[in-house]
């Protein structure tokens, strides 16, 4: 038996913590004692944090220093309210940007990117640290901010060792092993076992059933429960006997469904939320989260509730929820309780009922997450933006529908999804197990669903890629050749080689194929394959000379259709008008003429080009009364009648062409190159052969090979280095704009301009770096700076048309400057299309009326509506509302420390205080 190793460290951790540790933890922390960096991987309430935890432990035991970094503001929160309990406040630091509390101690808090900014500026508090946690480091694939992790990781001093703590993805191995590439002696420990065991159900109307037969997920060899299927069977017949009720006895119902003689709904209605939780109270299944993958829908859920007669509390807890209620809304303006929906919120938590989503307040979110995890609120409906890192589990988990919207259409759940919403199911040492319910829909089959339970699938995708900020950063830190190794080193590159390798592979199988065809001919200079060349070349010319003459066939049809004037007679070639017809309207836009004529077989309408071939359309003219009335059946006969006569009298017969006659201005087949090859083609050795054709075939299989082959290595061509491409080209924009200029022996030198930039990290940061150093926010008074400076970040929701709206009540100056900052970015813009680089986002004047209004006035009502005045289709929730306020004050903030003239930095530094007020301040976590 081998001795266990030698760790009084995590023996002095351990003997504090009031449970056991478990295996996977064990593993972790032994080799973190050893001097290992770890990634863990374990379903979410698996105990994750212990890890990190222990990290904080280490570096205080060794008298060193740990980050402990968190991908959002509420985390770090959370997570330095957790140490100071443990620790104490003088020992813990927070810093979020909003907040910065003790950031001298040992062990600090801090969202990531607020570390990644420090590895650029070098900073001294990097100074004896030895330990880093990342929490939450699948956040990595997140489209928007993935990077800032990469960057962490990738510029992190060698000898610091890393915490990495990961949801379950199924790619565990290939992240590990980049890790160890990137960052040394890395201990990979994956822990698929849930702590809290998981139950899967169905409810179908107000019936709860097991899923599977034995009810937990054994794997793919699970059963769906037979008593399940025969009850949905069962039903489903019942509806469709239903159906087939004599129709004088169906009518409709109060509720506007089809009902039967006997009252039975012909079109299924499932159960209300108040039925749903009520069956959930029942049975012993609460507090439960509902997702709803809509705020909209989490509201109205919360709405439909309160109307019921459902209450989930006593009064104890009643008394208890108040105090909670009382304690943190106490800084909230009175007036703006009503706005905010405060008393219709705080009843649905006094009854046990929430909603919680990022389209709530801030402070309203915070006490939803306080009062469910003290047990004090029930259900909650939610969006799914709760199953990423907010430690909120529940008894049970519930799925009203397996589809969501994903930005661009309604798509069907993945089961990397569908695990990460039901991990919230079982709260650990509380909870013996967990439950997942789905709500049956006619359309749901429970084989579809105990699919998406069984399988677990959930890889991690890197979003990393060079941005303006980082490429500045990069060159000035380290220049251009060490760049390129660092982004070579990057988890984004190491999974396109990986790809890569694929397809490699690929392109050597398809060389083999190739010389096996080529062999049977005589080699690849085989006559048969260089006649099958000549034949593909003539196929292609012809197609490009259909081509280009289909488009000059359209364009002369467009110029004459654009030639014709009022009374012209024309010939339409083609169609069911073919025949003669008279001009009644010329066509108004040349691009796309459409003149309205009138036809010898009294059809009235317009015309396009597709409607005849050739360019000699008209043939003579007619008078034609002052007004012709063309929708007059009597109007439309006359009219066809003096048509007839006119184009009788005309010394030229004019008709209808004949089927199948091509246009009598068609060119005839004249491009020389193309009759010189076909002469080749006749000429060739191989034309002649008795087998030709068969011959052919096989040589065109070789071409096809040949051709698949090209394609594969310009896929690979494109994945090698593609990010060092990238900042190559970033670099050469970035030279023509001047933050970075060439030296005499060659070099790259950030310039002062490049300075600024790099102090800018924003999604927009060259955008906002060029309207800073052009003197375009100059002389802005502090409201005004804040509404320019929303332009650069806020993104209506929706298909609203934020981007050009125009700004109600823009003062002279706020309009100067957003028009000079459009124009800035439609200037870089054209850049990044010369150089082949992603597009900037477009400026969004959605939110510039409502920052500029409170940062005047204060007067939250009149702000919420003047979001909607500026174009953004319907006012903002206050909770959104103030979202986008404190990412104002970010990059505001951002402005004052890079803005180059001190008037700048002064407006920059007003407008922070005139935004951070009211309910913005409240609750800032």
């Amino acid at each position: 038996m081998t001795k266990p190793p030698d760790t009084p460290q995590l023996d002095d951790f351990a003997a504090g913590l009031p449970f056991s540790l478990d295996p996977f933890q064990i593993r972790a922390c032994q080799a973190l004692e050893n001097g290992h960096g770890v990634l863990v991987c374990a379903p979410t309430g698996a105990g994750k944090t212990v890890v990190g935890e222990f990290a904080v432990h280490l570096a205080l035991a060794a008298g060193r220093k740990c980050f402990y970094t968190t991908p959002i503001k509420a985390l770090s929160n959370q997570k330095h309210n957790d140490l100071v309990q443990r620790y104490g406040a003088e020992r813990i630091g927070l810093l979020t940007g909003d907040q910065n509390l003790n950031g001298d101690a040992p062990i600090v808090v801090m969202t990531t990117e607020v570390l990644r900014n420090m590895l650029y500026a070098n900073s001294d508090a990097l100074q004896g640290l030895s330990h880093v946690v990342m929490d939450e480091v699948h956040f990595l694939a997140d489209r928007m901010r993935g990077a800032v992790w990469e960057e962490v990781i990738l510029h992190l001093s060698e000898d610091v060792r890393l915490v990495s703590l990961s949801a379950t993805v199924s790619n565990a191995e290939e992240f590990g092993g980049w890790i160890q590439t990137v960052r040394g002696d890395t201990t990979v420990v994956v822990d698929e076992h849930r702590p809290v065991p998981l139950w899967q159900h169905m409810m179908v109307g107000k019936r709860l059933f097991d899923l599977f037969e034995g009810a937990e997920v054994t794997g793919d060899r699970s059963l769906v429960d037979p008593e399940l299927i025969r009850h949905i069977s069962h039903r489903r017949e019942a509806d469709r006997l239903s159906d087939w009720q004599p129709r004088g006895r169906q009518g409709r119902g109060r509720d506007g469904h089809r009902h039967s003689g006997g009252g039975r709904p012909t079109i299924y209605r499932p159960p209300s939320r108040p039925d749903v939780i009520g069956v959930l109270d029942h049975e012993g299944l609460l507090p439960a989260i509902t997702f709803v993958f809509s705020r909209a829908g989490c509201d109205a859920a919360v709405k439909q509730c309160l109307r019921s007669s459902l209450r989930l509390t006593d009064d104890a807890e009643r008394a208890r929820i108040a105090e909670v209620i009382d304690r943190r809304c106490a800084e909230l303006d009175d007036a703006d309780l009503v706005v905010l929906g405060y008393y219709e919120w705080r009843e649905g938590l006094l009854r046990g009922i929430a909603a919680h989503h990022a389209g709530l307040l801030p402070v309203f979110r915070h006490t939803v997450e306080e009062l469910f995890t003290a047990g004090l609120v029930k259900a909650v409906f939610a969006t799914e933006t709760l199953a990423l890192g907010i430690n909120m589990p529940a008894r049970t988990v519930v799925l009203e529908r397996l589809v969501k919207f994903n930005g661009e259409q309604h798509a069907p759940l993945t089961p990397g999804e569908y695990t990460q919403l039901t991990g919230r199911a079982g709260r650990r040492g509380i909870d013996v197990e967990g439950h997942a319910v789905v709500l049956w829909h006619p359309d749901v089959e429970p084989a579809d669903v105990a699919g998406l339970a069984s399988t677990r699938t959930f890889p991690l995708r890197s979003s990393f890629a060079p941005s303006y900020n980082m490429t500045i950063n990069l060159t000035n830190h380290m220049g251009p050749k060490q760049a390129h190794r660092l982004l070579e080193r990057s988890f984004a590159q190491y999974q396109a080689d990986r790809s890569v390798v694929g397809l490699v592979r690929g392109v050597t199988r398809g060389e083999k194929m190739m010389d096996e065809i080529a062999a049977r001919f005589g080699g690849r200079d085989a006559p048969i394959l260089a006649y099958a060349r000549l034949r593909a070349t003539i196929a292609d010319r012809e197609r490009a000379q259909s081509r280009a003459s289909r488009v000059q066939r359209r364009q002369a049809a467009n110029d004459a259709l654009a030639a014709l004037r009022r009374g012209d007679i024309i010939t339409i070639g083609q169609g069911r008008r073919g025949g003669l017809a008279v001009v009644l309207e010329p066509a108004g836009d040349r691009d796309d003429p459409r003149p309205l004529v009138l036809t010898e077989d009294r059809w009235a309408g317009r015309i396009s080009s597709t409607d005849f071939s050739g360019s000699s359309l008209r043939v003579g003219s007619m008078t034609l009364p002052k007004r012709v009335e063309h929708r007059q059946p009597r109007v439309r006969r006359d009219v066809a009648s003096a048509l007839r006569s006119a184009a009788a009298a005309l010394p030229v017969p004019a008709g209808r062409p004949k089927r199948g006659q091509p246009g009598q201005d068609r060119e005839h087949d004249v491009d020389p190159e193309l009759a010189g090859l076909r002469e080749q083609l006749k000429a060739h050795p191989a034309h002649h052969l008795a087998d030709r054709d068969e011959r052919v075939r096989e040589a065109e299989r070789f071409l096809r090979i040949e051709r698949d082959n090209a394609d594969i290595q310009k896929k690979v061509n494109a994945a090698t280095n593609s990010l060092a491409r990238t900042f190559d080209r970033i670099v050469l924009l970035l030279i023509g704009r001047g933050y970075i200029e060439r030296t005499s022996n060659g070099d790259l030198k950030v310039t002062d301009d490049g300075r600024l930039l790099s102090r800018i990290y924003s999604e927009s940061d060259l955008l906002v770096a060029e309207c800073l150093r052009s003197g375009t926010w100059d002389g802005l008074d502090p409201a005004d700076l804040a509404g320019v400076v929303s332009a650069v970040l806020f993104e209506s929701r929706g298909d609203t048309p934020g981007a050009s709206a125009v700004v109600e009540g823009a003062t002279p100056g706020m309009r100067r400057a957003l028009a000079q900052t459009r124009r800035s970015w439609s200037e870089i813009r054209a850049e990044e299309q010369q150089h082949r680089l992603p597009a900037s986002r477009e400026p969004d004047s959605g939110f510039v009326a409502a920052v500029h209004r409170w940062a005047t006035t204060g007067d939250l009502s009149a702000s919420l509506a003047a979001s909607d005045a500026s174009g953004s289709g319907s006012p903002l929730s206050a909770g959104d509302f103030v979202r986008w306020c404190r990412q104002v004050l970010d990059l505001l903030d951002q402005v004052r420390n890079a803005a180059p003239t001190p008037a700048s930095r002064t407006s920059a530094k007003r407008a922070i205080e005139a935004i951070r007020r009211g309910v913005v301040a409240v609750d800032a976590g």
